[in-house]
């Protein structure tokens, strides 16, 4: 009920800022992002394109990777015609695509810039049943397995940036707090809602891989301190808001809920503040494993917060990327566990 109290009056917490905190509120002192390069998923639209304004404003320079080259193309244009010097770099990728993702870190590198920064931040939640081409049910696939390689294959080029540089790289994984929704056996649901469409449920698929953003962020900052890397990993729940992750359902009761919501939903700008101030904030420095919700370390689910799970998630994932996802499902037996 306080965490509620807190919220609906956008009191701030120990930083300073709350959940009225819009991304230029938690920016504004920021002087040093001019040597920044920063890649930022799901940019072409909502919390994304919001972010990426917000960094061209305070000079740092980016990397828009995207299905829709067009969609990218008018987001550069619209952050240009407000701050003509950004630089921005629009690239072709498609996150539900392991092979693309492997195409785009091939095409990232060619260019021989540095990285400092990636905000994994693309999302999808769809109502309708798909499958990847990688052969993995479709919502997991693009919000979790393909930054998963996409972290994973930028990882040398952030921590040589950091060691010639002397800047922390950081990494911030865009999560949800519906991760806290799942519970149970996450791999022997990915694999029934993977091989079979009758049990699939969007919202319980969407909080799963929401849920794997949670594990994903623990695992690589504990592997990151393993490495003495100077990179940090961090995860943020940006609030409730409509953007276009509802694109695939439109109409009158997405339209009621929404209305009904509108009490509790943020404006983008305040959605994209949590992204912007753990990505950005000086006090950030070493900070590394942690989720924050309204510009402050939250608290993950009790599944989220399972350095087991974690550990499992990795290691299958590491399977699934290397292509042996049918293996996986085929011979699920010893992965599965009772929920």
């Amino acid at each position: 009920m306080l965490e509620m109290v807190k919220y609906l009056s956008g009191s701030a917490g120990a930083t300073g800022f709350g959940s009225n905190s819009s991304a230029e509120d938690v920016t504004a002192f920021c002087h040093h992002l001019r040597s920044i390069t920063a890649i930022i998923t799901g940019a072409t639209s909502g919390i994304g394109a919001e972010t990426a304004r917000v960094l061209a404003k305070h000079g740092a320079r980016l990397v828009l990777p995207a299905r829709s080259l067009k969609a990218a193309e008018e987001t550069k244009a619209r952050i240009l015609s407000e701050y003509p010097e950004s630089k921005i770099i629009i690239m072709s990728l498609d996150l539900s695509s392991l092979d693309s993702v492997r195409r785009f870190v091939a095409e990232f590198e060619s260019l021989d810039l540095p990285l400092n920064l990636l905000i994994n931040n693309a999302g999808k939640f769809s109502y309708d049943h798909a499958i990847s081409e990688d052969g993995v049910e479709m919502t997991f696939a693009t919000n979790y397995l393909g930054h998963f390689l996409l972290s994973k294959l930028l990882l040398t080029k952030m921590v040589m940036t950091a060691k010639v540089s002397n800047i922390q790289g950081r990494i911030v994984n865009v999560s949800s707090g519906i991760h806290g929704w799942f519970s149970g056996d996450m791999i022997g649901y990915l694999i029934s809602i993977t091989t079979d469409k009758s049990k699939f449920d969007p919202t319980r698929a969407y909080a799963l891989s929401k849920l794997a953003n949670v594990l994903h962020t623990k695992e690589l900052a504990s592997r990151l301190k393993e490495m003495d890397a100077n990179v940090t990993a961090n995860c943020v729940h940006p609030g409730i808001v409509r953007t276009g992750l509802t694109r695939d359902r439109e109409g009158f009761v997405t339209d009621l809920v929404f209305f009904l919501a509108s009490k509790l939903l943020k404006t983008i700008p305040q959605a994209a503040s949590t992204t912007c101030y753990v990505a950005t904030n000086p006090r950030m420095v070493n900070v590394t494993g942690k989720y924050f919700s309204d510009c402050n370390e939250a608290s993950t689910s009790k599944l989220g917060s399972s350095l087991t799970e974690a550990s499992r998630l990795w290691s299958i994932s590491e399977l699934m990327v290397s292509g042996n996802s049918k293996i996986i499902f085929d011979s699920f037996g010893p992965f599965q566990r009772n929920e």
